[in-house]
């Protein structure tokens, strides 16, 4: 997860106490994995606005980890504000949710594509859909174009990093579980094993106290570390699509949920009308692109 002048995302108080709810999301009969979208189910269910067969009824229940973190997020999930809070709400408005339907569910984020049956509706947490992930889940159709991104504190040699090749003396460091994670094992394949966080927090903490020379993560939320968190620290570079593939974050549905088919609908609406390019620009707009590692 997720060269530039400092960006202007606002300074966030990020509530530290994690809350676990039990549950069952209900689930469809069919896993079928021939889909109209990736990760969803054979069967299409009729999406009657306000009506779909949700965890709880009349309710639509979306879960995120805490920390919430900037850009994705402002502080609270509920407050509506931070890129996947706007996009959260917006596809519970095309399912016919209004906001004070919405009820937010705290999910850590590896939880939330392990195997077992859910305590949301859908997730939506900065992650990325893989065929290894839709072996336990469902997931939407993708709501973000992404790319990773390494970072290094302007002092550090790795800094002035041109290529991979130059990143692979580097200790590295990424939170477990991500797509970032798999960057620095796939792509750089450094020389020495690298440093692996339970949160990203962690990571950066290991930057500033010089515990790794670099972090990977995504490109937003680089641009956001650089420009507010970790002013001492620059984004080095982004890395290619691995095969021209893009990398897409999608919304994280329980296994053959009765919903897929439904949210990616919604997801595609948004898409298509231009609202998640206009969310994008609302909230992502001050990062700019950083140069291609080669």
């Amino acid at each position: 997860m997720h060269l530039r002048a400092r960006i202007g995302f606002p300074a966030l108080f990020v509530a530290a106490a994690v809350i676990t709810v039990g549950g069952c999301a209900p689930q469809d009969d069919s896993t079928s994995d021939d889909a109209a979208s990736p990760g969803t189910s054979a069967t299409a269910p009729a999406c009657d606005k306000g009506k779909l067969g949700t965890h709880t009824a009349g309710k639509l229940t979306i879960g995120t980890d805490k920390p919430a973190y900037a850009p994705w997020f402002q502080d609270d999930p509920a407050n509506g504000k931070g890129f996947e809070s706007a996009v959260a709400y917006s596809v519970a408005e095309a399912l016919g949710y209004g906001k004070d339907q919405v009820v937010w569910q705290t999910v850590p984020f590896n939880n939330s594509f392990s195997p077992g049956a859910k305590d949301f509706d859908f997730d939506i947490n900065q992650v990325s859909i893989s065929d290894e992930r839709k072996q336990a889940v469902d997931f939407s159709s993708g709501y973000y174009d992404v790319r990773q991104a390494v970072i290094a504190l302007k002092s550090s040699p790795y800094a002035k990093a041109k290529t991979i090749a130059d990143l692979k003396g580097a200790k590295l460091g990424a939170q477990v579980g991500t797509t970032s994670l798999d960057t620095i094992n796939d792509v750089i394949k450094p020389g020495q094993k690298p440093a692996v966080y339970q949160k990203n927090d962690f990571a950066k903490s290991a930057l500033r106290n010089k515990q790794v020379d670099a972090i990977v993560v995504d490109l937003p939320t680089a641009f956001y570390i650089t420009g507010a968190e970790v002013t001492d620290a620059k984004v080095v570079g982004q890395f290619p699509n691995a095969g021209g593939a893009t990398e897409q974050f999608g919304l994280v549905l329980d296994k053959g949920s009765k919903l897929t088919t439904c949210v990616s609908q919604a997801v595609d609406g948004l898409r298509g009308n231009g609202t998640l390019a206009d969310l994008e620009k609302q909230w992502l707009s001050d990062a700019v692109d950083a140069p291609v590692l080669k």
